[in-house]
């Protein structure tokens, strides 16, 4: 095959298919009807309160539900907010470490760490972030999901692999 007709071939592969570098990018998340009203479950190994701080720590296998929503990790501090009197008024936010999983019914994310604010209803994953929905992979340092626009957005030398098929 020629030199120049070989440049070719592999830069049309490098284009449209297996591994796509860039600085960021958008991730669409299936998680129509979201709220952050929805009750939250927490499921754990072990449990320690301290009520002077206002922090509740699950350790071990800790599994966190929040309607269609699923986070697990080895250890999660769970942040609770306090009304303008100090007394609980829920909780703030959910700060896991350990290995993390969010998985919702079309997509699955893995992290180092993350932090879950649950007013906001928004997930910030880090520490070799990867990311499949379908066929689809991505990898980064960093990916910010909200919850309820079923948005988010991939940072860090973003890493892309797209599924065999029809792509």
């Amino acid at each position: 095959m020629p030199r120049f007709l070989s440049a070719i071939v592999l830069t049309a592969a490098l284009c449209f298919s297996g591994p796509v570098l860039a600085q960021g990018a958008d991730v669409a998340l299936g998680l129509g009807g979201f709220s952050p009203d929805q009750p939250v479950e927490v499921t754990a190994d072990s449990l320690s309160v301290d009520q002077a701080t206002g922090r509740a720590v699950f350790n071990g296998n800790v599994l966190v539900v929040q309607g269609e929503v699923r986070m697990s990790a080895g250890e999660i501090v769970v942040i609770y907010a306090t009304d303008e009197g100090g007394a609980p008024s829920g909780i703030s936010e959910l700060r896991a470490t350990g290995g993390v999983t969010v998985v919702t019914p079309t997509d699955a994310a893995e992290a180092r760490e993350a932090v879950y604010v649950i007013e906001s209803g928004s997930v910030t994953m880090s520490g070799d972030v990867l990311l499949t929905q379908g066929q689809t992979a991505l990898a980064g340092e960093r990916l910010v999901l909200d919850l309820e626009a079923g948005s988010g957005r991939m940072e860090g030398r973003v890493r892309t692999v797209f599924g065999g098929g029809g792509n």
